[in-house]
């Protein structure tokens, strides 16, 4: 898959999950040549709204300021997560398509297996597909 990715700061947790993304075979993109944690998650919502990448993920120092950004983006549905198991709802009951996480908080073993679960397949739970579409339907401008 291709995965576009940013974060605003670097340590031992990115790296590991960067690290992660290439060792699963994952082409990387950046889309991104900001530092600013707005237009890093804006980037990488863009990526995946247009085309670009099958799926994001994004990190800055909590994860919530990447994942708002990228959710600017029509399309996206990014999901802060910090457990596998909120991971793994996000993709089945959310269809999230952008996954953020924390690059203080979360030890690089854990953010790879969140990363890991949330890029493993798991499909949309049919009986949320109303609720997914509903998602899409507000992505359109209100009148």
């Amino acid at each position: 898959m291709k995965i576009a990715f940013a974060a605003d700061d670097r340590n031992a947790t990115t790296d590991a999950v960067q690290a992660f993304l290439a060792e699963a075979g994952h082409e990387v993109i950046r889309p991104a040549t900001s530092v600013l944690w707005p237009e890093l998650g804006a980037a990488v919502g863009k990526a995946v709204a247009d085309g670009e990448a099958d799926f994001g993920v994004v990190m800055c120092w909590t994860g919530t300021g990447t994942a708002i950004a990228a959710n600017k983006v029509p399309g996206v549905r990014a999901a802060l997560a910090w457990d596998t198991w909120i991971a793994a709802g996000a993709r089945k009951w959310n269809d999230a398509n952008v996954l953020a996480l924390s690059l203080k908080r979360l030890s690089p073993d854990v953010a790879v297996e969140i990363t890991e679960v949330f890029l493993s397949g798991i499909a949309p739970d049919e009986d949320e597909s109303a609720n997914i579409a509903r998602l899409g339907e507000m992505d359109e401008p209100r009148r």
